[in-house]
């Protein structure tokens, strides 16, 4: 009974590690996208509804895709949803009308902002 106890649960414990939710990459994905010849339609189809969408000026409008980049230990089963992230990553994608204009890949890391820190502030008078 014991040894048929221990099998259900190392199952279970294997079975767990066996789901997982879709992945995104938006560097790769970025690549997909080609100014002056992917659409409207193109970009849906490979990056799906954007984070973010604003419009820029009439027939000019911006679609926003980003996610956070997970540190080394952010990867990990247990402890990853703890532990904090080393920044994010985002394409601005422009349109005018149908057609893509520019598609831009940007990465944002925490330590970006670290000469804040250390600049010297004057006060203003």
């Amino acid at each position: 009974m014991r040894r048929v106890l221990v099998v259900i649960c190392a199952c279970l414990l294997l079975l767990g590690g066996c789901s997982s939710k879709p992945v995104r990459h938006l560097a790769s994905d970025a690549s997909l996208i080609k100014p002056g010849v992917s659409t409207r339609n193109d970009v849906l189809r490979y990056l799906g509804e954007p984070n973010g969408h604003r419009t820029v000026s009439p027939g000019v409008e911006e679609y926003v895709y980003y996610q956070d980049r997970k540190g080394l230990l952010g990867k990990a089963p247990v402890i990853g949803s703890w532990v904090g992230g080393e920044g994010y990553e985002m394409i601005v994608i422009t349109l005018k009308g149908d057609l893509v204009t520019s598609c831009e890949y940007r990465v944002f890391n925490e330590v970006d902002r670290d000469w804040v820190n250390d600049f010297t502030w004057e006060e203003v008078k």
